[in-house]
């Protein structure tokens, strides 16, 4: 199965890539330069940062090129080589390397590169939920390669972020319900929405594009055998029961699993994971204990990942493009209606 296009792949898009190596085996972008967010005119789309992911098998050969090609695009870090380049990519953070605030006909970009088979275990195991996090929102896809184990990883990452939301929502929901815990996912224990992300930034990517979510998880909640989906009336009901939520909890990507386990088991007691698993399925608290695990996942990516983009940004860059969030989450401070206060 390949990942609906939302779009059609339009020219400006297929400009860009056509100024990088071209060995990759998935290319989207995403964010609100893309996909209009809630608040947010045309206008001011056409001013955002363009946001991109690249995919690749090697990373050595793609940044050699890529040096070749776009060598101002890096920061100091360009004077180590492509070798040390990857392995600065590979073997911290989340495994993306960053190059951001990069002037590309007419328009400014940010663009990841992580190897494919680091983004293929991030889908299935959600082992840093960074990449695996941003598609289960709806993305741009522009380049998606005829690699069966990478399609079945990118439906998997779906079903996963649709298993995961059922846990934490209550038996009876709506389709916004769900897109609303969805997107949120990989943003449950990100220090950035603390300090410089808007805090309404995940209503702000569902409200307005509601369809999109639909073009991507109709047909797994309609397959689903754990809930009964209404699409006309945009409403669903899940299996609240232990036993549902056990098999919800069973089909869990594999970190997600241990870090339930590490929250739950007490140090020593050593007790194998369905066996907690299933203690977990009959807690009230079941909801919250999984929501822990996801944080506990993205909190361990989401600091390295940001020390490292210090590095391949550079100093100017890394302190321009803070100042810009930490201008957009003022903004979106300031448009919340004010509470009225009860005398």
């Amino acid at each position: 199965m390949t990942l609906p296009a939302l779009q059609n792949t339009g020219v400006l898009y297929r400009r860009i890539l056509s100024q990088f190596p071209q060995d990759i085996t998935l290319a989207f972008s995403y964010g609100s330069g893309v996909f209009k967010q809630h608040g947010t005119s045309q206008a001011q789309m056409g001013n955002n940062m363009l946001d991109f992911v690249f995919a690749v098998d090697d990373p050595i050969t793609w940044h050699t090129m890529n040096l070749l090609q776009n060598r101002k695009h890096y920061s100091v870090l360009k004077l180590l080589g492509p070798r040390k380049i990857s392995a600065i990519q590979n073997d911290h953070g989340a495994g993306v390397y960053y190059n951001t605030l990069v002037p590309v006909d007419e328009r400014v970009i940010k663009y990841g590169v992580i190897c494919t088979d680091s983004l293929i275990e991030d889908l299935m195991h959600w082992k840093t939920l960074y990449i695996a996090g941003r598609l289960h929102k709806p993305v741009r896809m522009l380049v998606q390669s005829d690699n069966g184990k990478l399609r079945a990883a990118l439906v998997g990452n779906l079903k996963s972020a649709v298993t995961a939301s059922f846990l934490m929502l209550p038996e009876s929901f709506s389709e916004e319900d769900l897109f609303l815990q969805i997107a949120g996912l990989s943003y449950a224990g990100d220090f950035r929405m603390v300090i410089g992300e808007d805090k309404s930034k995940v209503a702000n990517i569902v409200k307005d594009n509601l369809q999109h979510f639909r073009i991507l998880y109709t047909n797994i909640l309609q397959d689903c055998p754990q809930v009964v989906y209404k699409p006309q009336q945009g409403k669903l009901e899940v299996d609240k029961s232990p036993e549902g939520q056990f098999v919800q909890l069973m089909a869990l990507p594999r970190t997600l699993q241990q870090r339930i386990t590490r929250l739950v088991d007490p140090p020593g007691k050593n007790r194998d994971v369905e066996e907690i698993l299933l203690q977990v399925a009959q807690d009230p608290d079941c909801g919250a204990v999984v929501q822990q695990g996801i944080a506990s996942i993205v909190k361990s990516s989401s600091i390295p990942q940001s020390v490292k983009g210090i590095a391949t940004a550079g100093l100017w860059k890394t302190v321009s493009y803070s100042s810009k969030k930490l201008v957009k989450m003022w903004r979106g401070w300031r448009r919340k209606p004010s509470v009225p206060q009860v005398s």
